[in-house]
């Protein structure tokens, strides 16, 4: 029995410790933003490319809500993210009107593909219920969701940290306005998980079995 209450308590120690240093994780970043229905009545040459705060890097997850109202059957949400070190590499996604709500994922990058679609559907792309997400590690590549099912998973777009975005909806300057309420809203998250003290818990765990070993042989010599 003492045996037992010793191996519980050092393990309980062990564990309470590795998981209290894990809850937080200081490279974490979180924004919220919320895009106007206006901004997306130009076309993609009169875009205003917005830099973030705060670059996000390593490991991120964006999540997009769209409660836009739209104009025409014509009109789309495009939004690009554009690579904080060479802004002319971008990822780009876009959202068509309902009811066909059509939805496509691209990619520009320009030392060796170029632009190319790397998924689309024509209808029912994309779920007014539900975020569309893009995350993007970079052991994993981009995996994207379109709020029902992953449509594109892992693809190596290499490393891809975000420095910047822009949003436009109309094809030509002569087409009408492509929504006339509503917003979007860009949730996104990153950070490095390797800041996340979870990953020292094998080192913990190693160190306290060699601690409960010495324990207990100690305890064995005394009885």
């Amino acid at each position: 029995m003492k045996f037992s209450f010793i191996t519980i308590l050092v393990f309980s120690i062990i564990t309470s410790s590795a998981f209290a240093q894990s809850e937080r994780n200081p490279s974490l970043y979180y924004e919220t933003i919320e895009v106007h229905y206006d901004d997306f009545n130009k076309i993609s040459r009169d875009v205003n490319v917005i830099s973030f705060e705060k670059p996000h890097i390593i490991s991120w997850e964006i999540k997009i809500f769209n409660e836009l109202v739209y104009a025409n059957p014509d009109g789309n949400a495009v939004i690009r993210f554009y690579e904080l070190n060479n802004p002319e590499k971008f990822i780009e996604v876009g959202m068509g009107s309902q009811p066909d709500e059509k939805f496509w994922v691209a990619v520009q990058i320009p030392e060796e593909t170029g632009y190319v679609v790397i998924h689309s559907k024509l209808d029912r792309g994309w779920n007014p219920d539900s975020n569309s997400i893009l995350s993007y590690t970079e052991r994993a590549g981009l995996t994207v969701n379109n709020g029902g099912r992953i449509v594109v998973s892992n693809l190596n777009i290499e490393k891809f940290e975000i420095g910047s975005y822009s949003v436009h909806g109309m094809e030509s300057s002569t087409d009408p306005p492509a929504t006339n309420s509503g917003s979007l809203t860009l949730t996104i998250l990153s950070g490095d998980p390797a800041e996340n003290q979870l990953h020292l818990f094998p080192f913990f765990l190693v160190g306290g079995i060699g601690i409960l070993i010495a324990v207990l042989l100690v305890t064995k010599k005394r009885s």
